[in-house]
């Protein structure tokens, strides 16, 4: 068969196009919910860990320095657990264990892959909210801001401008983890291009065509987070 005769039998035949465009949808959805879920678990867990490393030593014993220190004892051990274990066995026992009576393998997945992101996104902004000078935190005191409209309205901003290369990479990263959630049966983008392969016994068009899909989306993202760099430069001048 030459080409044009095999990407018409792997993808006009029987509508077979459906199976990557509702796998790519899937697989889309996932990611940018993940990734809500990471950030908003990775900045507080960062929050925590940085004000824990600044000011567990200058903070009177007491009940807010003990709850503190609670904190970010959970926070070590999620860290350990979540990065010290595979993404895979996570989504599986999220899937077979955690959420065994749910019938939702979206939420199942979104909530395996966010709360998987949020460890690694915790240590990229609790690497940025350290490089902050300190001086910036005597900035916010001195406007009369709590610690709460500290690290909102001064700390993370510039934090997350220090971030957002390594934090782009992690959504890249994730957004390719996610080829893994077939082993949930979940029809992403993969196992679309994987039950086209078992339906045509062809494994070179829907691979190929998955992995193209794949590298234009990890190209056009990145493309786009170069640009928002520029324009966060641009606006520091």
């Amino acid at each position: 068969m030459d080409f044009k005769s095999k990407f018409i039998a792997n993808f006009i035949d029987d509508d077979r196009w459906k199976y990557i465009w509702n796998g790519l949808g899937v697989t889309l959805k996932v990611t940018f919910f993940a990734v809500l879920l990471g950030i908003a678990i990775g900045v507080l867990v960062a929050i925590i860990r940085s004000t824990h490393e600044k000011n567990s030593k200058s903070m009177r014993m007491g009940f807010g320095k003990a709850v503190l220190a609670i904190l970010n004892t959970i926070c070590k051990v999620y860290l350990t657990v979540i990065r010290g274990t595979p993404v895979v066995v996570q989504l599986m026992i999220m899937y077979y264990i955690i959420l065994a009576d749910s019938r939702n393998k979206v939420l199942v997945a979104t909530l395996a892959f966010g709360i998987n992101s949020g460890a690694y996104v915790a240590e990229i902004f609790r690497s940025g909210i350290m490089s902050i000078d300190e001086g910036q935190f005597e900035a916010g005191r001195s406007l009369g801001f709590n610690f709460v409209q500290t690290m909102r309205y001064i700390i993370i901003p510039q934090a997350f401008k220090n971030v957002l290369p390594a934090l782009a990479n992690e959504f890249i990263v994730l957004l390719k983890e996610t080829s893994v959630v077939g082993y949930v049966a979940l029809q992403d983008l993969t196992k679309g291009g994987d039950i086209i392969r078992s339906r045509t016994f062809d494994a070179f068009m829907p691979l190929f065509g998955v992995a193209l899909i794949y590298l234009i989306m990890v190209l056009f993202f990145t493309w786009l987070v170069g640009r928002l760099e520029r324009r966060l430069r641009s606006s520091e001048r």
